[in-house]
């Protein structure tokens, strides 16, 4: 799996900032190179940036995309469509054919989500067929199509990097090491 983008549909900025921008956090964390939000909420897609540019790593957010056109652009230029859901084939029995992919979208739902999105994703996926949160669907999916573990990467060119120990807190601010080098 080489490029992986997400779509995000339904939000609501004054309802759905905080879960659309964990959407962000998550697919940002787990290897995404970017997201598209099919709402007009500026200060959101700021906030995330403002995240990869602090914490490092490429990833961009696109907003107010239209939903039908990114769909239909994506699989035009060869990529697939992955929609999480709680009706659809068990996220287990995709995971072979999906991590098969050069070039996915996964598409995350807010609200009730189109009939026509079901229609134009090449995988309607269950992740669990029980409701639970978009944000746990998006990590669980991202880390079991995964080639290498999630976990482990590495975020360059950040101005933050926390320093992993048994207890305790530590960021290096690499602004601050910049500035007493000069």
């Amino acid at each position: 799996m080489k490029n992986i983008v997400i779509l995000r549909l339904g939000h609501r900025p004054q309802r759905d900032k905080r879960i659309t921008t964990h959407v962000g956090l998550t697919a940002r964390a787990f290897g995404a190179e970017g997201m598209l939000l099919a709402s007009d909420d500026p200060k959101l897609s700021n906030n995330l940036l403002d995240v990869a540019q602090r914490w490092g790593g490429d990833f961009y957010v696109k907003n107010n995309v239209s939903w039908k056109s990114e769909i239909k652009k994506w699989k035009d230029e060869g990529g697939k469509v992955c929609h999480l859901s709680m009706y659809g084939v068990n996220l287990p029995d995709a995971v072979p054919e999906i991590k098969e992919c050069e070039k996915l979208m996964i598409v995350v739902g807010a609200e009730k989500v189109p009939f026509e999105i079901y229609e134009m994703a090449d995988w309607n996926v269950a992740v669990g067929n029980q409701p639970h949160s978009e944000v746990a669907a998006l990590a669980v999916t991202l880390d079991r199509i995964a080639e290498v573990d999630p976990l482990g990467a590495e975020f360059h060119g950040g101005e933050l990097t926390v320093v992993p120990m048994e207890c305790g807190k530590q960021v290096i601010d690499h602004r601050q090491t910049e500035q007493g080098s000069e």
